[in-house]
């Protein structure tokens, strides 16, 4: 078994499509529309499957924004320095909303930056996992 993707609701799908790829750096992979049945996917990654995980965000027609509930917690991307790729986020137009730092209590180095409906990523630095 492994892990395929991880899928995401989004009120606005292009918007959420240039937040993955402008500010994140991921690939746009495909996009399958159904509107027949009022929804569009999209599946955005690093690399593709089997080799990589992807993110799927769905969107649903008509709707534009979810509750975000209290059970979700974040994605997590390693990178390979946490300080510049918030930077880098920043430079972009992204929202970090905890700066580059060691976690507390420990020395994994990790931000985390909120996606524009309102997902939290969390950023973890290479080699201090």
């Amino acid at each position: 078994m492994r892990l395929l993707h991880t899928m995401l609701r989004v009120g606005d799908l292009q918007r959420s499509i240039d937040f993955y790829t402008r500010v994140m750096g991921m690939k746009l992979l495909r996009t399958t529309d159904r509107p027949e049945h009022k929804y569009t996917l999209a599946f955005l990654g690093y690399g593709s499957n089997p080799e990589h995980a992807e993110l799927e965000l769905t969107h649903n027609h008509g709707v534009d924004s979810y509750d975000m509930g209290t059970a979700y917690g974040h994605i997590a991307i390693e990178v390979p320095d946490a300080y510049a790729a918030c930077e880098n986020i920043k430079t972009h137009g992204g929202r970090v909303t905890r700066e580059a730092g060691p976690v507390a209590g420990g020395a994994t180095v990790i931000a985390f930056v909120t996606d524009p409906d309102g997902y939290k990523v969390e950023l973890i630095q290479r080699g201090t996992l």
